[in-house]
């Protein structure tokens, strides 16, 4: 199995998911608590714990990073999260009670599937339990179960995402890796050739133009859809550069989702560094966008059709 997020030392990941109701939850792990940063782009999203992530906040550090569908009900997955942490004593000590961080975003996948059933509680417990160093499955899994993307025409020619994930191991030792869940209006395509491999189908065993769907307004009627991501390197960081990683790295997604951060989607991107390596932030905000273009690739790549939505391997290379 190709290297994926959890290759950055001291991170985990565990996922859950309902294959029938086409939903799920990704929990991004780290026991040993790293510096967090985040970027929201989009203009519709769905997030938890995201305040605290601003350098002139209190909190250094977060323990889990939690990404779910299922709309703003998903965000209750995190407080699963907290309860697995809680009982394995890892979080912030207050002194009464050990407090464990769980920022959160979530995706919209309720037009895919079962809209009654979304990741909860005990979701987001049982992917909190599974989180492991071990690497991390991608398509339909975790959040990703439910995604889709090339909506601007309308779900009946969208096709089937899903989640991915991408690492890279430089020599001085710098480690960075992504994680995503692909759930985009846009349609994706390869950075490196420019090829779109899932988006708005014609019909004809091609693709429709975005510009020219979204004048006729259809964009416009969508639910919200948005891809959610975490980026992770092993960097000594400070809070304000995590959060400069995170801005970095939304290039990933622009340079592979067309359009991207529309009024539509809550596109958002979690940066975190668990300090073990002195170097310059953009570095490692520049591996970061890489890394996540290439998992946003590979969540397409991955993916099967479900929900009666083709995947990349059924329309074909």
């Amino acid at each position: 199995m190709e290297e994926s997020i959890t290759d950055v030392p001291g991170i985990q990941v565990g996922q859950a998911e309902e294959p029938e109701a086409l939903t799920g939850c990704t929990v991004i792990r780290i026991p040993s608590g790293a510096v967090a940063g985040v970027d929201v782009r989009g203009s519709a999203p769905g997030t938890r714990e995201t305040d605290l992530l601003h350098p002139l906040n209190l909190v250094e550090q977060v323990h889990a990073v939690c990404l779910a569908g299922g709309s703003a009900y998903g965000l209750e997955s995190a407080t699963g999260v907290m309860q697995v942490l809680e009982e394995m004593g890892e979080g912030l000590d207050v002194g009464v009670a050990v407090v464990p961080i769980v920022p959160a975003a979530v995706l919209f996948d309720l037009a895919l599937g079962s809209a009654e059933v979304r990741p909860d509680c005990a979701m987001g417990a049982e992917a909190a339990r599974r989180a492991g160093p071990g690497p991390v499955k991608e398509g339909n899994v975790g959040a990703g179960c439910g995604a889709s993307v090339g909506k601007f025409c309308g779900m009946e020619r969208a096709m089937k995402s899903g989640l991915g994930s991408a690492f890279r191991h430089m020599d001085n030792g710098l480690a960075v890796g992504a994680l995503v869940a692909v759930n985009a209006v846009g349609e994706v395509r390869d950075p490196r050739t420019g090829e779109t491999l899932a988006g708005a189908r014609d019909g004809q065993g091609g693709f429709l133009d975005y510009i020219g769907c979204m004048g006729g307004g259809k964009a416009g009627e969508l639910s919200t859809n948005t891809t959610i991501a975490v980026v992770a390197s092993n960097a000594k960081l400070t809070k304000s550069q995590a959060n400069k990683v995170a801005q970095m790295a939304h290039d990933g997604l622009a340079r592979t989702i067309y359009p991207v951060h529309t009024m539509n989607d809550g596109d958002t991107v979690f940066a975190l560094a668990t300090g073990q390596v002195e170097t310059g932030v953009d570095w490692v905000g520049t591996l970061s966008a890489e890394m996540l273009a290439e998992a946003v690739v590979r969540a397409v790549k991955s993916c099967d059709g479900a929900g009666g939505l083709p995947s990349y391997s059924d329309v074909g290379e």
